[in-house]
């Protein structure tokens, strides 16, 4: 059984998590942990006694929003039409992913230790998976297009839009979209 944590280490960690959530987003995973710390107010001791390790802190940090991603699949799972389903979780897991920098490096870095990283990594690729699935099945999706192709393709636009700062991502998806459908598919 966990002890619970006293009221100050509580407000430690909870701010610990805060300003990670800000510099992940701002400079990936990578990004300074004695920044954390600075920007927490504490020590960086006191960061490494509530996370030993920065895959700790990531895998504590990063469920919610890795919660988004399976929000995401619900939606597309539920929305009748498979190439509308496709579509639209590829263009929310781009907008999420160009917006967070941590949580694009989360998808496309290797975090071993993460363990609850790397199960919403397997749960997102299964999602994709089952939507690409069903738009082959449909007759939307060209028969060559393999979910290698489209995980190469998230990556570069999600790459793009992080390179850029822009929304020059959602222009180009239109134009890989257009390229994925099957000859005289839905048209988005």
């Amino acid at each position: 059984m966990t002890k619970p944590l006293r009221r100050d280490a509580a407000r430690n960690r909870e701010k610990l998590l805060r300003e990670a959530a800000g510099v992940f987003t701002e400079q990936g995973l990578d990004g300074s942990l004695e920044e954390i710390a600075r920007r927490a107010g504490v020590s960086i001791g006191t960061l490494y006694n509530h996370f030993p390790h920065r895959d700790a802190l990531i895998d504590a940090l990063l469920p919610a929003r890795l919660a988004a991603m399976d929000d995401f699949a619900a939606r597309a799972a539920a929305e009748p039409d498979a190439w509308v389903a496709l579509c639209g979780f590829i263009e929310e897991l781009l907008g999420q992913m160009t917006a967070d920098r941590g949580l694009l490096e989360a998808f496309t870095g290797d975090h071993p230790a993460a363990a609850q990283l790397t199960q919403a990594c397997h749960r997102g690729m299964s999602s994709l998976s089952e939507l690409l699935q069903r738009a082959r099945q449909a007759g939307a999706l060209r028969a060559d297009a393999t979910d290698e192709d489209v995980v190469h393709l998230v990556w570069a636009l999600s790459l793009l839009g992080e390179k850029t700062g822009s929304p020059a991502w959602r222009r180009c998806l239109g134009f890989a979209l257009d390229g994925l459908r099957a000859p005289h598919g839905p048209t988005r």
